[in-house]
């Protein structure tokens, strides 16, 4: 910064003043402050600029989830990052791949480089590792997962009840016999979409077998392999329910392989790009992945801005999306 002072012949303070985008500059004496750091390639270190004008700001917030590459991780992100673009806040995501160690050592990391907050789809069964965190105030917002061992603000979808939805959508087509796979039976998403199906079937009075539950499913390539020796039983399903994206991609690759996609019923939980333009387009239940991600940013900038209220937990309610994959009828 010296030396574009000296070469555009002014003072330290002035060079602050254009670099940090401050009044009290006129228009020729920046345009020339501007000339002379593009000549000597000055790039301003934004980090250092926070930490020493006040409140320990690096303008960085750390996004954890479990697959960045996943659909609905993807799209939650980018609206968070679309919330915090207008106030030059930079999201650093990363994949936690469901491995506690590696959430720990991410968000370990993160904190050693002074992150403004963190958004966390957390793999971990507890993040109480967090407390001290919360107590000095970091604002931390869990995105798709509540928290456990400590209170911190949440935005998250009723797994509940969208898997019970799936299931009632099935039965009253006459579905009995429909094959449930799922994620890691560890996951507080996946176990409570489990508890929705169980209701259904009770609620129906309708005893489920079990036999046709398959859980830890983490891949398109195993829900294939898994719907494929279901598909194989002597009395196979008539109807599937994938929980989640990844897994309904399995079974509609399965099912299209042995041309059976108008003949079996599927319904799938999150939805899928291009799930309307399969033959016959796939019925899910939707979480609003970016209505999600607009709420995080706008709890994580409250905070931020120093909102000190009692930690809010948001529900959305999802929706059934009927497209034609689960209206199929058993015998058709």
């Amino acid at each position: 910064m010296r030396d574009v002072a000296a070469l555009a012949g002014v003072s330290l303070k002035t060079v602050s003043r254009v670099v940090n985008d401050e009044p009290g500059v006129s228009p020729s004496v920046r345009d020339r402050v501007l000339v002379a750091a593009g000549r000597l390639d000055y790039r301003h270190n934004l980090a250092a600029s926070n930490l020493r004008r006040g409140g320990a700001r690096t303008g960085v917030v750390g996004g954890l989830v479990q697959d960045v590459g996943n659909s609905f991780s993807a799209t939650m992100l980018r609206a968070v990052e679309d919330a915090l673009r207008p106030r030059s806040i930079l999201l650093l995501a990363a994949s936690l791949d469901e491995v506690d160690v590696r959430e720990r050592e991410i968000v370990e990391n993160l904190l050693s480089r002074r992150v403004d907050g963190l958004v966390l789809m957390p793999a971990s069964d507890r993040q109480d590792y967090l407390s001290a965190e919360v107590r000095a105030g970091l604002p931390i917002v869990f995105a798709d997962r509540r928290p456990a061992g400590i209170d911190v603000d949440s935005v998250t979808v009723d797994n509940r009840a969208g898997a019970r939805a799936a299931i009632e959508h099935l039965l009253a087509h006459g579905h009995r016999r429909i094959g449930i796979l799922t994620d890691l039976a560890s996951i507080p998403t996946s176990a409570r979409r489990v508890e929705g199906v169980r209701e259904a079937y009770a609620a129906a009075r309708l005893p489920l077998d079990d036999s046709l539950l398959v859980r830890d499913i983490r891949d398109a390539g195993t829900a294939s392999t898994v719907a494929a020796g279901l598909l194989d039983l002597d009395d196979p399903p008539t109807a599937f329910f994938a929980a989640r994206n990844v897994i309904a991609e399995g079974v509609v690759r399965e099912l299209m392989r042995r041309g059976l996609q108008r003949r079996i019923a599927h319904v799938g939980f999150d939805d899928l790009p291009m799930a309307d333009l399969v033959d016959p387009g796939l019925t899910v239940i939707r979480q609003d992945a970016t209505r999600l991600g607009e709420c995080v940013g706008e709890r994580l900038l409250a905070r931020l801005d120093g909102d000190d209220s009692a930690p809010r937990h948001t529900v959305f309610a999802p929706t059934l999306v009927v497209r034609g994959s689960g209206e199929i009828r058993p015998g058709t």
